[in-house]
């Protein structure tokens, strides 16, 4: 038997080449489609997707983190009754979206979001029908199967998609691919264990017990929608669907680190820490620190690096249609670094059975986007809202300290003693890039 920490260490191993497997694979697709389809076509459906993922989140009673974290989680009376949650949550939102859809069109001034919007939330449905057995992998955490199924999985949609779209470019196009990915989900998920299946179950205890876990988790998870969303629903009154295209062009190379940390977070720390939260404290944070200080080595150089040569890389890879995409990359980077202190400590929250300090976290980071994006949009334009944005990470670091001081798992000296380490490693590749002729990474904002 293995020890949880080889585990861990398979876990991670295997969870970042899934990663960058699938990261490669959605970038590829991204270039593709930025040379076959006009920018406002990516703020609109990023923005139409941002609302269902919202829908899905402010919707989210854990059954992903109970099947994990739950002593029945192995049991099949507790699966079905998973699955049958989660078969009638998608409908629930699917019902919200036609509520919505109208008014929203009315709102944003763009009558082609009244059909996009129930399009793309037929996804929910079809995801709602998917196999808990991507969440039993992750128990087990036989995480290189996942992240095998992962890949292909997303192989398959991209290259359906791409086909699509060089057949018919359009806003519609893109809609009816989410829907495509949705069914290659639905299908493939019943395949990755053998005699593995779900049917319909209700089991009273199994749903008192996800439901008393997933109130909690309803919060976490709504506050963390409204932190990492709220910027595309701001953005997406204040700026042209033109615009909000090119945001999302520099954001999405911008959090790569983010994104990594993120998924390390929810599939090898949060599981980890599980097995071992019986632990008593000081001897659990014992365990996390040394593994944790490796995490943040590595993503410091990464984050440095990022900053440094964004804009080269926005200006090699897209067209002068993405050109403001290359100063505000750098400066959402910067930001990113409070984000990778948060995700690397908060899953031992969670696998304590404590996201309400996740949902503290997420709130304090949406209430500065809120007020501040807004705000420094009308003072300094879209670069303010950009600031905005990258500071937004701080106060969702500040307000997870408060929980990790009372569940004594603490690590501000690490913190401060890794921001140091970073920002030594940033100043030095400023350095060697002015050095070699290149300037600054935000020269071109500076020109202007």
């Amino acid at each position: 038997m293995r020890t949880v920490k080889q585990l861990a260490i398979r876990g991670a191993i295997w969870t970042l080449i899934g990663f960058g497997g699938t990261y490669l694979l959605r970038f590829g697709n991204n270039l593709v489609l930025t040379r076959l389809l006009q920018p406002e076509f990516f703020g609109l459906m990023a923005f139409v997707n941002t609302l269902r993922m919202g829908l899905e989140l402010f919707s989210d009673i854990g059954i992903g983190q109970n099947i994990v974290n739950s002593k029945r989680g192995d049991e099949e009376s507790f699966l079905n009754t998973a699955w049958t949650l989660q078969v009638i949550r998608g409908f629930f939102i699917w019902f919200i979206c036609l509520l919505i859809s109208f008014p929203l069109a009315h709102f944003y001034g763009d009558q082609r979001l009244q059909w996009l919007i129930p399009i793309v939330f037929l996804y929910s449905i079809l995801s709602g029908f998917s196999s808990t057995s991507i969440h039993t992998l992750q128990r087990r955490m036989e995480l290189g199967k996942l992240s095998l199924y992962e890949v292909i999985l997303q192989f398959a949609y991209f290259s359906t998609l791409i086909f699509l779209v060089w057949l018919y470019p359009s806003i519609w196009t893109l809609a009816f691919g989410t829907l495509i990915q949705g069914v290659y989900k639905l299908i493939s998920s019943y395949w990755l264990i053998p005699k593995y299946s779900n049917r319909f179950k209700w089991d009273r205890n199994a749903v008192k017990e996800i439901l008393s876990f997933g109130k909690w988790m309803f919060l976490a998870s709504g506050f963390m929608f409204a932190a990492e969303q709220a910027d595309y629903i701001i953005l997406g009154k204040l700026l042209s669907f033109r615009m909000l295209g090119v945001y999302i062009i520099a954001y999405t190379l911008a959090s790569i680190p983010r994104e990594t940390i993120k998924v390390l977070s929810n599939k090898v720390i949060f599981p980890a820490i599980a097995k071992q939260s019986d632990l008593p404290r000081h001897i659990l944070r014992e365990k996390i620190i040394p593994q944790r200080r490796i995490l943040l080595i590595g993503f410091a150089f990464l984050l440095a690096f990022l900053v440094n040569t964004g804009d080269l890389a926005v200006s090699f890879l897209y067209d002068d249609r993405y050109i403001d995409a290359g100063w505000m990359m750098p400066i959402l980077c910067c930001g990113m670094w409070f984000s990778l202190l948060f995700y690397t400590i908060s899953p031992a929250l969670l696998a304590l059975g404590k996201p309400l300090y996740s949902a503290q976290s997420n709130f304090a980071r949406f209430v500065i986007i809120a007020i501040a994006v807004p705000f420094l949009f009308q003072k300094f334009g879209v670069v303010g809202a950009v600031i905005a944005i990258a500071l937004s990470d701080l106060p969702l670091y500040i307000t997870n300290l408060y929980g990790l001081w009372r569940e004594k798992l603490l690590c501000f000296t690490q913190d401060m003693a890794s921001t140091v380490f970073f920002m030594g490693v940033l100043i030095s590749f400023f350095v060697i890039r002015n050095n070699l002729g290149f300037g600054f990474s935000i020269q071109q904002l500076l020109a202007n």
